[in-house]
């Protein structure tokens, strides 16, 4: 397959050769040469990795159904307990939510995710039965990893381990952690567990951190304390993480260098807030960071559309970026900084300068979309898209392709 006539971030107009699943070549733009069957249009559109959202709540969404009221009450556990008190009154199957909330994510160009699956003795694992099965049904599609995620902690009710473990037995990608202070107030038991079911398994860690302050650098350091022990090194994400840049500049500076150092990633959803590290300084390190959408419009909050294109934005928005290359870097980190996440052979973004994912011999993942420029495509955000998955076409105009 050949996709002719389109810009690679931007560049002139070229024509890319997809063989094996993979960028072969990528040559000047030849109009006068012969389309063949399977070649695709550019259209003289730009062409990206495509998206990765490496923190989306499949299992929560509320896309395709009626908008309503936000009824959640402020904090972790309130919102738990509004999603646990809600997430069954639709008339539509759970299952057929989350399978359409990836569809509809994967028509807008993302075709890696990391989703989030809650376990509980609530839900018990109803909700990852209901990711898993979206995940086969698209799986010519996308790739997606699934993390079993203790929503509601990990020791407030009796029997989450045993279902925590029971999901990782049947397949699940990633084992999830949350606030091991603030919710569980038990830190060490807390990540004892997440540690020892993950080595377990030999599954990779995400833990999903909001606590504030010092004690979200208090939690921060036993994460990397045990992964140093424990030699974990590139298998540990943290997700969120939105304030360990309030404390100070030294104690900001010690912990992306210890990130980087551990090859500890870190997963963003583009927060509205201040405190964050900054995101030019994680990557000018070489920290893995990915963007996530978080909830899908979902009871937790309205926010949330399947388009990663429109997340991106976000990032660059809260990051006060007008730069074009700072806006570039937004796309870098959306599309192919969570692609190295979800797997090491993905070249990490390296700093505010690097493009990857568009070179010869790397995966045909990619998107086309309507666009002057990089950042216009991020200032616009244009609904003309084609998205290839493994060198295949899987949506086009925004509806997914039937393989």
């Amino acid at each position: 397959m050949i996709i002719r006539n389109a810009r690679p971030w931007g560049a002139e107009p070229a024509d890319i050769v997809i063989e094996g699943g993979r960028i072969a070549e990528i040559r000047a733009y030849d109009a006068s040469a012969p389309a063949g069957a399977d070649d695709v249009d550019g259209r003289g559109r730009l062409l990206l990795p495509s998206f990765s959202d490496v923190h989306v709540h499949l299992d929560s969404s509320r896309i395709g159904l009626p908008f309503r009221p936000h009824t959640g009450a402020p904090g972790v556990w309130g919102m738990m307990l509004n999603d646990r008190n809600n997430w069954r009154n639709t008339d539509v199957p759970h299952a057929e939510i989350v399978a359409g909330t990836l569809e509809q994510m994967i028509a807008r160009g993302t075709t890696r995710v990391r989703t989030y699956a809650q376990v509980d003795v609530d839900c018990k694992l109803e909700k990852f039965d209901s990711v898993l099965a979206a995940k086969e049904k698209f799986r010519k599609h996308a790739d997606v990893q699934i993390m079993t995620f203790p929503q509601a902690g990990i020791l407030r009710e009796a029997g989450t381990v045993e279902y925590l473990e029971e999901s990782l037995k049947q397949g699940a990608d990633v084992m999830g952690g949350i606030d091991p202070s603030q919710l569980d107030r038990d830190p060490v038991t807390h990540l004892d567990i997440v540690f020892g079911l993950a080595e377990k398994y030999q599954v990779e860690i995400d833990i999903h951190l909001h606590e504030p302050g010092a004690l979200g650098v208090f939690s921060t350091e036993l994460v990397l304390e045990r992964t140093r022990a424990l030699g974990m090194q590139g298998k540990v994400t943290m997700s969120h993480a939105y304030d360990l840049g309030s404390v100070s500049e030294t104690v900001s500076r010690r912990l992306i260098e210890e990130f980087a150092e551990l090859d500890i990633a870190m997963a963003t959803v583009a927060p509205s807030t201040t405190g964050h590290l900054r995101l030019v300084d994680l990557v000018d390190a070489g920290v893995r960071v990915g963007l996530g959408e978080d909830g899908q419009r979902d009871y937790w909050s309205p926010y949330g559309n399947c388009d990663m294109l429109d997340r991106t934005w976000q990032l660059a928005f809260v990051n006060g970026f007008r730069r074009d290359d700072h806006i570039e870097l937004a796309l870098a980190v959306a599309t192919m900084g969570g692609a190295s996440i979800m797997s090491h052979a993905s070249p990490r973004v390296a700093g505010v300068g690097d493009r990857p994912g568009l070179a010869a011999g790397d995966r045909a993942d990619l998107v086309l979309v309507d666009g002057e420029t990089p950042t216009s495509a991020v200032m616009d955000r244009g609904v003309d898209r084609t998205v290839i998955h493994d060198g295949r076409v899987v949506a086009d105009g925004l509806e997914v392709v039937t393989l």
